[in-house]
């Protein structure tokens, strides 16, 4: 039996995918060569925004239209568990919406509703690239205007610091990079009467050389949390912020404002002047003045952060935004994102060709593509390398040049040779 698995969505989805993928292989599924081969089509849906679930469902009717004849083709995910029966019903092409994870057994006879099980402890297999995600939470205890993700990913339940270490161990040895996520990260182990992320990440930098953190609440991002990130390795840092107006920020049920935000990056560049930053900005959110915006825009300008993303708002269900009105038009929204990606792009590609001539210590995830620690993987730019660098290899390079989001980069050995892994080098800020 084969099976084909399409995964949509954020890292998270990827990690929920991996534990699909280890299940079905331990119930004797061989992953197909595509689509059309496969005895089984699994789609992983993203329900965040109605972009999301467009996606989701066009990318459901592709599949169904691609398989072959017998084949059953099964929607799990984000929507399917927001949506269930009302899915199934939209849907008579698909043989079972079965929320979160495929059913442990999947018989011949087609069902409607799955059995539940864990999918955040469910066995995954060994990684493919030197890197992996790995989930060490599920859901989410904050009630931020815009997002429904509680409401189908229930509250925030963490996992004990041995099942995510064991799961670590079992990526296998050819692990160089873990990057932890959850919905709200640094929140980790409060659910559980006490925050771990600081001790979780210390020991997850015992077992890889490096350790990334992804979705970072502004208001957990301590002062020990900072050092910790600096320390192992891998100073860069993905905060979470979704805009600056502080009264429009109490209007999205969020915390913060644009100077304490500008305090935050001023502290992790002076205890680490070469490390990289991310954010994401809803833009048209209820009650956005241009007043609001122009904030934003100097925001953008002051913080000079290296990457960002901006997305419009998306009226979901059932949440407190849902509600409201002082709506911003769409043609608005559109502008105004088009104002920000402009700018933000401009920083990103001064920072980017500011590294020509620059010396990094790069990790090679695959032939000609590396990445330093300013790099998430799938998410930002990457650095070209020589093809004949190893994967899984550490190797110091000399940037020669920028294309976009992308560097160039030439070995710095003539040989070629990998370098090993020189954390001290990283963190003061040669990677």
């Amino acid at each position: 039996m084969r099976y084909w698995l399409e995964t949509l969505g954020c890292p998270k989805n990827q990690v929920d995918s991996d534990k699909l993928s280890g299940t079905l292989d331990a119930q004797g599924y061989t992953v197909a060569g595509d689509p059309s081969q496969a005895d089984l089509v699994v789609v992983n849906t993203c329900a965040f925004i109605e972009a999301a679930r467009q996606e989701s469902v066009d990318t459901v009717l592709s599949l169904s239209s691609a398989r072959r004849p017998g084949a059953r083709l099964v929607v799990t995910g984000c929507m399917a568990e927001r949506y269930g029966q009302e899915l199934a019903d939209a849907l008579p092409e698909v043989d079972l919406v079965a929320g979160f994870g495929v059913p442990v057994a999947l018989g011949a006879k087609p069902e409607r509703k799955a059995p539940e099980f864990d999918l955040l402890n469910l066995p995954r297999p060994a990684a493919q690239a030197p890197w992996a995600y790995v989930k060490v939470a599920e859901g989410c205890d904050r009630k931020c205007g815009f997002c429904a993700i509680p409401s189908f990913r229930g509250r925030q339940r963490s996992r004990h610091v041995g099942e995510i270490l064991e799961e670590i161990d079992d990526l296998g040895s050819g692990i160089r990079e873990v990057v932890l996520v959850a919905q709200d990260l640094a929140s980790y182990g409060r659910d559980q009467g006490r925050k771990e992320i600081i001790p979780l990440v210390r020991q997850v930098a015992e077992r890889v050389d490096r350790v990334r953190l992804l979705y970072l609440y502004p208001s957990e991002l301590s002062d020990g949390l900072i050092d910790v990130m600096g320390q192992t390795g891998c100073p860069y840092f993905d905060l979470s912020l979704q805009h600056v107006s502080r009264s429009h920020l109490r209007r999205m049920r969020r915390w913060g404002d644009g100077d304490r935000f500008l305090d935050r990056i001023g502290r992790i560049r002076a205890a680490y002047p070469d490390a990289a930053l991310r954010s994401s900005f809803i833009v048209g959110y209820p009650g956005e003045t241009e007043e609001d915006h122009d904030r934003l825009l100097a925001f953008i300008e002051e913080a000079d952060l290296d990457w960002a993303g901006f997305f419009s708002f998306s009226k979901e269900e059932g949440t407190h935004a849902a509600g409201l009105d002082q709506t911003v038009p769409p043609e608005l929204m559109a502008e105004r994102i088009a104002e920000c990606s402009e700018l933000q792009d401009a920083i990103t590609a001064r920072k980017r060709q500011e590294l020509t001539g620059e010396t990094l210590t790069v990790l090679v995830d695959s032939p000609g593509v590396g990445r330093s620690h300013r790099e998430a993987p799938e998410i930002d730019g990457i650095v070209r390398v020589p093809e004949h660098l190893q994967p899984g290899s550490w190797h110091t390079v000399t940037v020669t040049g920028a294309e976009g989001p992308d560097l160039e980069a030439v070995s710095s050995r003539p040989d070629g040779a990998s370098t090993g892994r020189d954390r001290e080098t990283v963190v003061s800020g040669a990677a």
